[in-house]
């Protein structure tokens, strides 16, 4: 009996392992630099407009080639594109790590580098989702994305709150002419460059069988990405979901990646810190949501949609209570909240997009659903970062997260939303 289970269970998968481990790490290193990078353009300018104006130049490469990416992968082995995006990668955040601690950076070198990480992660992350069907078997897939989404919210729990920690101990150490806490933020820079090596190593050493058996290419590029976005267009529920997805993204991912940074600098006594706690507790609630979503979704009974729009319309009150905080440890508590509401959603959904869509079409469905957020979230960012020059920051969050309510109050009326998670026999019966 324990040696079926343990044939059963993923880790028994020698590519699994290894791919769960270099993943691990470097979802680790990542959180440096999601702290590290905002922190280092507030000290250089002092303005949230350039902020958003950075997340927006990752942003820009990131949504014109991400669903060229899916095609791609869907084309190509995804092993090999994960290895030149994430090496691609690794060296931009190696340089970024040395002119910092160079004092040589630059506001033109930041944007030059955002150019870059957001030309390679439009590679990057189609091809980390496509790949994982390609190690496990079909029976595995939940699990094994459980695992991963699972430490992926591990990581920001930890990670953050390492990060403040990095940034801060080098508070003091900066030379007079260099940027504020450059050694904290070079270092951290740094970790995320030795992290991504990791995840290089793991790969080189993982087989999957596109690599030997490579599907025929049919059709171009373009024509291949058309195919997917017609695919999703297609199937109601999925078009529906896809495009909720987009208006949350734009209305409400930009105020809060540009706004959490300025709330922490600007409100809180901690500094850098601040900014790691509050990431953290962030994480943590949306690790213990990852937990939680399987028990949420055996509760709601194919209203996996009502769930989700449930889920937001809550969130967006706590996201508006946000503009009250100047204390830490009541934002934390606040942001732990919405996590949890995250995760559980987050991987229910994910899971219901896998079971629905056909592999060969994977890496395209979701090179989509990554655009809807990924994409077009830190685009909004450049907008709420000037909007931060004209309005409050109290008024940025009240803003966002009543705007959040009241769309996805709005959409409970959407049939298409309604009917995500019911099966096909019901909804045809509907």
């Amino acid at each position: 009996m324990t040696s079926t289970v343990r044939r059963d269970s993923v880790f028994a998968n020698r590519n699994f392992r290894l791919l769960f481990g270099g993943s691990t790490i470097s979802m680790l290193g990542d959180q440096f630099t999601l702290v590290a990078l905002p922190w280092l353009v507030l000290k250089l300018t002092g303005n949230p407009a350039a902020l958003g104006l950075v997340l927006a130049t990752m942003a820009f490469p990131r949504a014109l080639f991400m669903l060229i990416g899916g095609a791609v992968v869907d084309r190509l082995s995804p092993r090999r594109v994960l290895i030149a995006a994430r090496g691609a990668n690794a060296l931009l955040v190696a340089m970024l790590a040395g002119l910092v601690l160079a004092g040589d950076i630059r506001m033109w070198l930041v944007y030059a580098i955002a150019l870059g990480v957001g030309l390679s992660t439009a590679f990057a992350y189609p091809a980390g989702s496509a790949i994982l069907p390609q190690l496990v078997r079909k029976d595995q897939l939940q699990p094994a994305n459980a695992l991963v989404m699972g430490m992926r919210q591990l990581s920001m729990f930890v990670g953050p709150a390492l990060a403040g920690v990095v940034i801060s101990v080098g508070a003091h150490g900066a030379q007079p002419q260099a940027v504020q806490d450059a050694e904290g933020l070079g270092l951290a820079f740094a970790i995320d460059a030795v992290s991504f090596a990791f995840s290089l190593g793991s790969l080189l050493l993982i087989r999957i069988h596109s690599d030997f058996d490579p599907k025929p290419a049919v059709g171009g590029v373009l024509s291949n990405v058309a195919s997917g976005v017609r695919m999703i267009w297609a199937d109601l529920p999925l078009r529906a979901f896809m495009l909720y997805a987009a208006v949350v993204s734009v209305f409400v991912g930009g105020p809060l990646q540009v706004g959490l940074p300025v709330l922490a600098d600007t409100r809180m006594d901690l500094g850098a810190a601040s900014l790691g706690i509050l990431m953290t507790a962030n994480g943590g609630g949306m690790l213990l949501g990852s937990f939680l979503s399987g028990i949420a979704s055996r509760f709601v009974r194919g209203r996996l949609g009502l769930m989700v729009l449930t889920i937001d319309s809550l969130a967006g009150i706590a996201l508006a209570t946000l503009s009250l905080v100047h204390s830490t440890i009541t934002g934390a508590v606040l942001l732990a909240g919405t996590g949890v509401l995250a995760g559980i959603a987050q991987i229910a959904i994910v899971s219901w997009i896998q079971r629905r869509v056909a592999p060969e079409m994977m890496g395209r469905a979701m090179s989509v659903l990554m655009f809807t957020f990924m994409g077009l979230g830190p685009i909004s960012a450049a907008i709420a970062g000037s909007l931060l020059n004209v309005i409050s920051l109290t008024s940025l969050f009240a803003g966002a997260g009543l705007l959040l309510t009241m769309i996805a109050l709005g959409c409970m009326r959407s049939p298409a939303l309604r009917s995500i998670g019911a099966t096909r026999a019901r909804m045809e019966a509907a």
